[in-house]
């Protein structure tokens, strides 16, 4: 705590994060867990953006964002999981004031980039399926990076606006927060001041970040899904939705998790809940991304074959 000249009030200068458990056994044994979680989590990402990047066939729209996909989720993991590692050792679990500031920010940077990130793949599959003859014509190259900037933009703004309404509000005490890195809705409960204004502006914001980009992604498959039923191939039906079926599988996995922290009551507000349901959009979803992209993808696949020099020399 910080005792201001003058003043009786006091102000917290660090927050003490308080996990899972307070068991040093347990700890050890979710120190262990986690790593394993967090190093296959990076390896498995880094795996994919390093096949994207050798392989030259993998240099499409779709791959070009699959690799900025990766390259975000082992930024957000690593936001959040070698702290949380040396808490789970330590017997200190503070993190500074400025420190939660700037995990805040960045975490809930990359995931609201993450947010229209997945539009943007979604905006890649209606062009490939519904129009596949102009697919490199409308997504350029141009483009592309104009849509990868504009995400960045987007993601980095909003989380601007959301971490400084957070961090401004007095913050006097108690200063235990009930989770394993500084999130919003667990840092603003220790706020010493009414936040119902603060909620609204964070729930409006949620709207724009959550709602809207899962709106357009739900539009661009109903799009997809009229192009779809008008190919008179079965096999053709099969390989349109095969390339969809992974997108759609990490949009759930990661939409799901979020929607329910960031867009339910504060009534609702469960501590314990909210730490495993962040965990799961956090590690688990970073975690099965390439898991879900490399099973149901040849070209992935292949990828990895020829560079390990298992692959066809025609390859």
């Amino acid at each position: 705590m910080l005792m201001l000249p003058g003043q009786n009030q006091t102000w917290v200068s660090e927050f003490i994060l308080l996990g899972f458990s307070s068991d040093p056994t347990t700890n050890r044994i979710l120190f262990t867990t986690f790593l394993l979680l967090y190093l296959s989590s990076v390896l498995g990402n880094g795996l994919i953006v390093t096949l994207i990047c050798l392989d030259t066939r993998l240099h499409t729209p779709m791959y070009f964002f699959l690799c900025i996909l990766s390259l975000m989720d082992m930024g957000y993991v690593t936001t959040t999981m070698p702290q949380m590692l040396v808490h789970l050792l330590s017997h200190s679990q503070t993190i500074s004031f400025v420190g939660c500031w700037l995990q805040m920010y960045v975490f809930g940077a990359l995931a609201t980039t993450e947010c229209v990130l997945f539009v943007v793949m979604a905006y890649d599959r209606y062009v490939a399926i519904c129009y596949p003859l102009h697919y490199t014509v409308i997504l350029s190259w141009d483009l592309c990076t104009r849509l990868a900037a504009g995400t960045l933009t987007c993601g980095f703004l909003a989380s601007l606006i959301h971490t400084f309404h957070t961090m401004r509000l007095p913050y006097c005490g108690p200063n235990k927060i009930n989770h394993y890195f500084c999130e919003g809705p667990s840092v603003r409960s220790l706020a010493c001041m009414d936040t119902h204004l603060i909620e609204m502006v964070d729930l409006v914001l949620s709207v724009f970040v959550v709602i809207a980009p899962l709106s357009l992604i739900v539009a661009s498959y109903i799009h997809i899904a009229l192009a779809i039923h008008k190919i008179k191939s079965i096999q053709g039906r099969c390989k349109a939705l095969s390339t969809c079926a992974s997108h759609l599988t990490v949009v759930t996995l990661f939409y799901a998790p979020a929607t329910y922290i960031y867009m339910r009551p504060n009534s609702n507000y469960s501590p314990e809940r909210d730490k495993q349901v962040s965990l799961f959009y956090n590690v688990f979803t970073a975690l099965l991304n390439p898991v879900v992209y490399s099973l149901r993808n040849k070209d992935v696949k292949r990828a990895f074959l020829k560079a390990m020099g298992c692959g066809r020399k025609d390859w």
